[in-house]
């Protein structure tokens, strides 16, 4: 039996245990304590001490999951998980886009409001327009020459230039029951042949109420008025034969009275085609037809 001291008794117990032959020379040669801090630590307890073994594990009898091999794979994620975030080269391009769109859908939401406006306002207007219609039952007045004067017109004489003077007899009538005319300053009258204009004047403002019938009578002059020899003598042909056509044009700004509302200023036109015998101051009309114009609007 060895006697050995300290340290040494220890090692050779634990080389003991590890089943590991020993002889006096490993008792003293130099590695014992290098082997023995190996299997036990410095700070373990002394021989003295009762020492107690942990519990091996018990090692784990399912397999362990296998190592993918390297290369591309699918992920398929559920549509709703995913964030939509540009990458950051792309953010101020994706920041443009989307302040973009704002500034659309701000501009389709006004433009949206006022088409919506606009609609509304016109179908306020046919409303209105259809009540006033069948409450009013507007109608357009009638006119017609009643008699014509000529004067000024020699065409016996051997010049082309004339100064006519025109007086000229107009019925107007108003059919209306609840409408009455407001005929204002800034009309023109104008009397011509093939195209030539011979005289002009305007027709006096006055009022007519609803139902009436007004008979007035407007003064036309022309100034050095020069004809073409081919009108000269077709106007000395047509005498002759006792149908001379003339054309009369009137335009005259108008307000129309609703009960106590007058409306804005509109425009009535009119267009005379009138035939007489001769260029007289006794010249008789032999035909006559006259078409009315109505605009809603200042002309």
């Amino acid at each position: 039996m060895l006697n050995l001291e300290g340290g040494a008794e220890q090692d050779i117990g634990v080389q003991l245990l590890t089943g590991k032959r020993w002889t006096e020379r490993d008792a003293g040669a130099s590695h014992i304590p290098a082997m023995a801090d190996r299997v036990h630590p410095r700070d373990s307890p002394t021989s003295g001490e009762n020492t107690t073994t942990a519990p091996e594990k018990p090692t784990s009898s399912m397999p362990e999951k296998p190592i993918p091999v390297p290369g591309t794979y699918v992920v398929q994620i559920p549509k709703d998980q995913i964030y939509r975030l540009p990458p950051p080269e792309n953010a101020y391009r994706y920041k443009k886009y989307t302040s973009r769109e704002k500034r659309r859908s701000g501009c389709c939401c006004c433009l949206c409001w006022i088409l919506g406006l606009i609609t509304l306002l016109i179908i306020l207007i046919a409303v209105a327009a259809g009540v006033f219609y069948v409450v009013v039952r507007p109608k357009a007045p009638s006119y017609s020459v009643e008699k014509v004067s000529i004067r000024g017109f020699n065409l016996n004489s051997s010049g082309l230039t004339f100064s006519p003077k025109f007086d000229v007899t107009v019925r107007a009538e108003n059919p209306n029951k609840k409408i009455g005319i407001y005929y204002r300053k800034g009309s023109s009258v104008t009397v011509s042949h093939s195209n030539v204009k011979l005289c002009t004047g305007s027709v006096p403002a006055f009022y007519q109420p609803s139902k009436n019938v007004t008979v007035f009578e407007t003064a036309l002059k022309g100034s050095e008025i020069e004809l073409t020899s081919q009108v000269h003598d077709a106007l000395t042909e047509e005498q002759n034969g006792g149908m001379i056509p003339l054309g009369l044009d009137l335009k005259v700004p108008v307000r129309i009275k609703v009960g106590s509302v007058k409306t804005w200023t509109i425009t009535v036109k009119v267009n005379c085609d009138i035939t007489v015998d001769k260029l007289t101051e006794d010249a008789r009309i032999v035909s006559k037809n006259c078409d009315v114009d109505v605009k809603p609007w200042k002309d």
